[in-house]
């Protein structure tokens, strides 16, 4: 009897994963551990930017298992403590993706975001510039991105809206970067361009809390009374537990 086979294409940011699927017929034994290790990390990258961080742990830490030196599979589980909060346990594994690719810019510039976040801005600039400054990297302006909002921690305001129209020069459509700078525009008074760069993140990524409060704060500071009402509304009805929508709520009063 014929094996009937399935195939689903999952397409993720910079990562095109195929899954296959075929019948108990021992196919699944004759992949060696490095191709079960990269199947499983695919899926483990999958479920966290699905927000099942449960699934996603146990899934990159089976990639690990058959093979301990899947520099990617160490990388994407840094990133999943760091976003539970687990430091030590990130740093390790930054590490570790780092000391068996030491040349990999997504590694670099994972980890210099992670320093950055955690105070220790020297190295973590240092390994978001040695991201930036590698020929092969054809996605520099993650690192741009993230080297701008180092600077901004340090505020260094003005080196950091030069990294962050690098990284847009690079690629317009870039969400973090129009993000970034549609926080800077703002904070400096400059509504219109705020307004511009508020319209080109939404013309390429969902609205969420923090966008439609933007959009409120600038159309009222642009005197357009409508349109800040309808970000206003938006925002209460589609995210009325978070945090910016309860500061509407006590600005409105």
């Amino acid at each position: 009897m014929l094996c009937k086979k399935s195939l689903l294409r999952i397409v993720l940011p910079g990562l095109l994963v195929i899954f296959l699927g075929a019948c108990a017929s021992g196919s699944s034994d004759r992949k060696s551990n490095k191709e079960i290790s990269d199947l499983y990390y695919q899926m483990g990258v999958r479920y966290l930017q699905l927000g099942k961080v449960d699934i996603a742990l146990e899934k990159l830490e089976y990639s690990l298992e058959k093979n301990p030196d899947n520099s990617a599979a160490h990388d994407a589980l840094a990133a999943l403590y760091d976003s539970i909060g687990m430091s030590g346990k990130a740093a390790e594994h930054y590490q570790e993706a780092l000391d068996l690719a030491p040349d990999n810019p997504q590694a670099e510039n994972n980890y210099g975001a992670f320093l950055c976040k955690r105070g220790d801005y020297a190295q973590g600039m240092a390994y978001l510039k040695k991201a930036i400054a590698r020929p092969l990297n054809n996605r520099k302006w993650f690192a741009l991105t993230n080297a701008g909002r180092c600077e901004i921690r340090q505020g260094n305001i003005q080196q950091a809206e030069r990294y962050f129209r690098s990284a847009l020069q690079l690629n317009p459509d870039y969400p973090a970067a129009l993000l970034e700078m549609l926080k800077l525009s703002y904070k400096k008074g400059n509504y219109g361009s705020a307004r511009g760069f508020l319209q080109r993140y939404q013309s390429v990524a969902k609205d969420n809390a923090e966008i439609l409060w933007y959009g409120w704060q600038i159309e009222r500071a642009l005197g357009h009374q409508s349109l800040a009402e309808s970000y206003r509304r938006q925002l209460l009805e589609k995210f009325p537990n978070s945090e910016q929508a309860q500061k509407v709520q006590k600005l409105s009063r």
